[in-house]
């Protein structure tokens, strides 16, 4: 099980230069808004996925007139060993990833070493917004627990790309369309199918976290959608073909996929009050580190982003007792009120740090 031991940033949002080392178990960081806590849990997913938590451009994590910024981590890892973590990006879009000073060429090849999950007030925009939020979930976790998931969907992306691209032609070839609509088929039927599985493992432990979190007064559910249900994709392209040409741009496929969150049977969006909303969405990702946990064999990393901004004091602490037992993995936690956190986690483990920030700088407290 990876843990964090030592972590340095440089030039990342708000953060200037900063090096920390973290307690293996529980890490608390206070402070008040806008002085650099969910930018530094942002570093910890950037070096996990190498990319940002949010659905943001690399270009918006410079610092202010810089050109690049910089992450390193050092972990401890299975039998006792340790490797250096380190990520480099650059305003021209160069990413340079290392383990242990060895160049890692293929970030694929990295996605699923630092397992994480995050739990963040912008996580409303699963219920809020559109498909894309929650595909975009999906992919992270599945990219994360299943190597083949990642390639298939590197593989789906480049096809999908240059079959638009021959969209845009003046006479598309309809030999080379039919060529794509095949491919992207043969790509998408396990896309469906890992997809499909996925959300009728999360379902139930969802309802079953959204029970202890809301005292089961109401039933929430996940369902999958998606065209593949009807017929293969290269069908369904086939019979697009003259919407697509008009379009210039391919409407089916798996790019197109959505998950249905109910209460009640009802979209959680249009039935579901904040609070209930609020719940949801942490019930979903607590489910999705249980599922992670059970498919590596220990927990991720669990980063914890103003948890208080969604649920009340004894509903947090209740939600953190259920995966503070005692295999629970390492826990990020921020808050803005360092009272109510030692309240919260008192109960929880002796083995924790607490960390003020103020103005990008984190000073062990």
């Amino acid at each position: 099980m990876p843990i964090l031991q030592k972590l340095v940033v440089q030039d990342f949002r708000n953060i200037s230069l900063q090096e920390m080392e973290f307690s293996p178990k529980l890490n608390c960081i206070w402070g008040g808004n806008g002085e650099g806590k969910t930018n530094l849990l942002d570093a910890l997913h950037y070096l996990a996925m190498t990319k940002s938590a949010f659905a943001s451009s690399d270009r918006f994590s410079f610092r202010h007139g810089c050109q690049s910024f910089a992450i390193a981590g050092t972990y401890l890892m299975d039998a006792g060993l340790k490797s250096l973590f380190t990520l480099k990006v650059t305003s021209g879009g160069e990413k340079k990833l290392r383990r242990d000073d060895k160049p890692i060429a293929r970030i694929s090849d990295h996605i699923g070493t630092l397992p994480v999950v995050m739990v963040s007030p912008y996580d409303s925009a699963l219920v809020s917004e559109s498909g894309e939020e929650r595909r975009r979930l999906v992919n992270s976790v599945l990219s994360q627990m299943d190597r083949e998931y990642l390639h298939l969907m590197q593989q789906y992306n480049r096809l999908l790309q240059q079959r638009n691209s021959l969209l845009h032609a003046p006479s598309p070839d309809p030999g080379l369309l039919d060529t794509f609509d095949a491919s992207l088929s043969e790509v998408a039927a396990p896309i469906f199918e890992k997809r499909a599985a996925f959300a009728a493992n999360l379902a139930p432990i969802v309802a079953d976290y959204y029970s202890r979190v809301s005292g089961g007064k109401e039933s929430v559910g996940i369902s999958y959608r998606s065209e593949l249900e009807e017929a293969p994709l290269d069908q369904i392209l086939a019979a697009r073909r003259e919407k697509d040409l008009i379009l210039k741009y391919t409407s089916a496929g798996v790019q197109r996929d959505d998950f249905l969150f109910t209460m009640d049977g009802h979209p959680i969006r249009k039935c579901g009050s904040q609070g209930q909303q609020k719940s949801f969405l942490v019930a979903l990702k607590f489910a999705q580190y249980e599922l992670m946990k059970q498919r590596y064999g220990y927990p991720p990393a669990l980063l914890l982003d103003d948890l208080f901004d969604k649920l009340d004091p004894s509903r947090v602490s209740n939600l953190l007792s259920m995966v503070s037992g005692s295999d629970f993995g390492q826990i990020f936690l921020t808050d803005t009120d360092r009272t109510r956190l030692e309240e919260i986690v008192s109960g929880l483990t002796g083995e924790r740090s607490f960390f003020e920030a103020a103005g990008g700088a984190f000073t062990k407290s």
